[in-house]
């Protein structure tokens, strides 16, 4: 599968602006050919204010992460999160040090439990999360949901929405750029 394909399968409501950070694995038979199509992303996501980084990779697999660098600046600076991720061992909040440090975590396990807050997911549900291991959640959608049951849901719908539409174009013919809301 094309990067492209992928991007518009995984990554849409970060691409139409609905979500701050989307997170996948691709699948590739070089290190020659991921560069080629990760150049090829960057170049139509660079004027959008949307960017492309590898937080892991093997000889064939590279875990992607999309993301709106100016949402995740708010993001990182809302109530409660520069003090949970301080405990999580972030020394700082900047953005890129932030990604710098999940994937440096992300390099030794496989998804640390923080990783919800870079995809745009409420901090009580990230902490939710942890402290139930995974279980007793009130819904599942792109995320374990343990507060706003509510909200959650109507934010699953919109962003399901938004996949269908977006998938709808791109097969259509719409090149992804096209597809991409500027910042």
């Amino acid at each position: 599968m094309m990067l492209e394909q992928s991007l518009i399968t995984h990554s849409a409501p970060t691409l139409a602006g609905l979500k701050t950070g989307s997170l996948f694995c691709f699948s590739y038979s070089s290190g020659a050919e991921l560069e080629a199509q990760l150049s090829r992303c960057r170049l139509a996501l660079q004027d959008k204010g949307v960017r492309i980084r590898i937080l892991r990779r093997t000889p064939d697999r590279a875990l992607l992460y999309v993301y709106r660098p100016a949402k995740l600046a708010q993001d990182l600076q809302k109530p409660g999160v520069p003090e949970f991720l301080a405990q999580m061992g972030y020394p700082s909040l900047n953005p890129e040090q932030a990604l710098g440090r999940l994937a440096q975590k992300t390099a030794r396990q496989s998804c640390p439990h923080e990783v919800g807050l870079f995809l745009g997911y409420p901090l009580a549900d990230v902490v939710g999360f942890i402290e139930n291991e995974g279980k007793n959640c009130k819904c599942c959608g792109c995320w374990k949901v343990y507060c706003n049951e509510c909200e959650a849901r109507k934010t699953f719908h919109k962003f399901k929405k938004c996949e269908l539409v977006y998938t709808r174009l791109f097969l259509g013919g719409r090149p992804v750029k096209k597809l991409i809301v500027a910042a």
